[in-house]
């Protein structure tokens, strides 16, 4: 599979110190690197997950009615 210029581990990383950004600007300094790594690892998941609800429910609600 190609991502084209973008690696899907350097955006993993980029979204984990995004994260540990954004936290430690609201005061929170507690999150470790493999904490976020985590978290962005669960984000990744979670988005993957509905991506692929959201598909199945698409495909479901266009094809044709089964039969009774």
């Amino acid at each position: 599979m190609t991502f084209g210029i973008f690696n899907p581990m350097a955006v993993h990383l980029i979204v984990a110190k995004l994260l540990r950004h954004e936290l430690a600007l609201r005061g929170i300094r507690s999150l470790t690197i493999d904490e976020s790594e985590a978290i962005a690892t669960r984000i990744f998941e979670t988005i993957t997950e509905l991506e692929l609800e959201l598909a199945a429910r698409d495909f479901n609600s266009t094809s044709p009615d089964k039969p009774t």
